[in-house]
């Protein structure tokens, strides 16, 4: 009998329902390009770059950027950030980082960035604010 095609479940019905043997074939399908970004999808992980510590972290989906910094070792904060800093809740704006690449993977800034980034360039983002939900490339400590 001539292998079946999967796509053509009555045929494979059929077969069966006349008692005949059913060879089924399994074949891969043609491979995607080396692009990170198909690969993002298909592991649900994507990658943060920070360029000012050559880093780059593995983090799943929805990840804060703040949290994800510290977390890595990526130092966020200038000298007086350090002793001053909210701790995250939005109140300081000493975790302002610049997003070089990815802008679409993070989510929209929150009213509290917009009150305070409102004379900073649209991709100046406060890290305690961000959610990450793929592939970004960010430079910790812009120029302000």
């Amino acid at each position: 009998m001539a292998p079946l095609d999967l796509a053509n479940e009555a045929q494979i019905d059929a077969a069966q329902t006349e008692g005949q043997s059913v060879d089924i074939q399994v074949t891969n399908p043609p491979s995607e390009s080396n692009n990170p970004m198909q690969e993002e999808r298909k592991t649900g992980m994507s990658t943060i770059k920070f360029l000012n510590e050559n880093k780059e972290v593995v983090f799943a989906s929805g990840a804060n950027l703040r949290f994800k910094a510290l977390e890595n070792g990526v130092d966020l904060y200038t000298f007086m950030g350090k002793m001053m800093n909210c701790g995250g809740y939005g109140q300081c704006g000493t975790c302002l980082v610049e997003i070089v690449e990815g802008m679409e993977n993070l989510s929209p800034r929150t009213e509290v960035e917009e009150r305070k980034l409102k004379k900073k360039p649209d991709t100046y983002r406060l890290a305690c604010q961000t959610m990450v939900n793929g592939s970004v490339t960010v430079k910790t400590k812009p120029q302000k």
